[in-house]
């Protein structure tokens, strides 16, 4: 447990810090047992375990404090006894060095704490820089988002998301690059700058999503040239448009991910797309890219879009999580779950209850729908703005 989740722990209504509660009731307890037992059975040296539970516990000074206090109450009890009873100097040896110990333990904790605490932060900056905070409504479109890292300590993985608002729309791109670990994190975040230079800039969703497949494959170019193994990465991704005139329609490319589910009054369904291979494979398929799909979506769909972490959570059983099911028997027990909000809620909670809490991947939920009566891209015309 961290500093931080400690200190929480230890502190009673009003945020006053009781740290120093269990290490005084084990003084009090061992002094009054000692006390109370026979003069053969003498208990008095345990006091030597009170210093280390404020170690444990406390900041520098409480647990010099009671090292202090041990002390005084070792010699105190002891020197009550007749001598014959007595511990002697071999024990408050033992006890002053365990003290000691003790406060230099505390050092020890304290620092590696606010290492961590420190850790954490640069994680918590890194992974706001690669998944930037977005507005509720962004672009023209209402959405809401959960990452749940697999690592909880790193806190910063391999999915990504993004809505990139522009002359030509709004552009939605959500994905997965393979692998874990920082090598991922720096290829989400190449494919994100790409991104959102491409989307905001081209007319054409195909031309975004070549642009995207040219940058994995730099990047990996860049890596190799670095003398790392780990260059041949790929990634999967949704890429969606919304054109800035509300035609009913939304533009939609997938790259070896699970297409996105409509959600809606009507019920749940899969996009009708064309899957191609994942971005920065493109060389292994004759084929091409995948095309541009246009496909209608009635007013108030929202389009789910989930990362592996959610289609290959499996239970005790080692059953997958239905996903589509679970929408659809929320769907028909409270309509109000076709928000973005509510639905990404459900989507989390569903997939944290199905597999434990025990997620084997990395987690993203998004999900997004156009706002009626806003276009993609109007609230940035003629007022001289230009969208991050």
């Amino acid at each position: 447990m961290s500093g931080v989740g400690r200190g929480q722990l230890l502190r009673v209504r009003g945020g006053r810090s009781i740290a120093w509660l269990p290490p005084l009731v084990l003084l009090v307890a061992i002094t009054v047992i000692d006390y109370y037992t026979g003069a053969q059975f003498r208990m008095i040296s345990w006091v030597v375990l009170v210093p280390g539970i404020a170690a444990a516990l406390c900041a520098v000074p409480g647990t010099a404090a009671f090292s202090a206090l041990s002390l005084v109450t070792y010699v105190v009890a002891d020197t009550s006894w007749p001598e014959r009873y007595r511990s002697g100097l071999p024990d408050f040896v033992l006890v002053a060095l365990g003290g000691v110990l003790a406060v230099l333990a505390c050092v020890i904790r304290l620092r590696g704490e606010r290492s961590m605490l420190h850790m954490r932060d640069v994680a918590d900056t890194t992974r706001r820089t690669v998944l930037r905070p977005l507005p509720p409504v962004w672009g023209g479109l209402e959405h809401a988002e959960v990452y749940l890292a697999a690592d909880s300590e790193a806190r910063v993985g391999g999915d990504f998301y993004d809505i990139q608002p522009g002359p030509h729309g709004t552009r939605v791109l959500v994905g997965d690059v393979q692998g874990k670990g920082l090598g991922a994190v720096e290829a989400a975040a190449a494919l994100l700058g790409t991104f959102r230079e491409a989307a905001y800039h081209e007319a054409e969703l195909a031309t975004v999503a070549e642009r995207l497949e040219i940058r994995v494959q730099r990047h990996g170019v860049h890596i190799a040239a670095l003398g790392r193994d780990d260059g041949d990465r790929f990634a999967t991704a949704v890429l969606l448009g919304f054109p800035r005139l509300d035609t009913g329609l939304v533009e939609a490319m997938v790259f070896g991910h699970e297409p996105p589910l409509v959600v809606g009054p009507s019920g749940v369904r899969p996009l009708p797309v064309d899957g191609g291979l994942p971005l920065g494979l493109a060389a292994l398929s004759a084929a091409g890219p995948p095309p541009v799909r246009r496909v209608p979506l009635a007013p108030g769909e929202t389009l789910l879009l989930t990362s592996d972490g959610v289609t290959e959570a499996r239970d005790g059983a080692g059953m997958f999580y239905a996903l589509p099911e679970a929408v659809s028997r929320a769907l028909a027990a409270d309509p109000r779950a076709v928000e973005p909000r509510r639905l990404v809620d459900l989507v989390r909670d569903g997939t944290l209850r199905h597999c434990g809490g025990r997620l084997l991947d990395d987690t993203t939920v998004f999900a997004v729908r156009r706002v009626q009566g806003l276009c993609g891209g109007d609230e940035w015309a003629g007022n001289g703005r230009l969208p991050s």
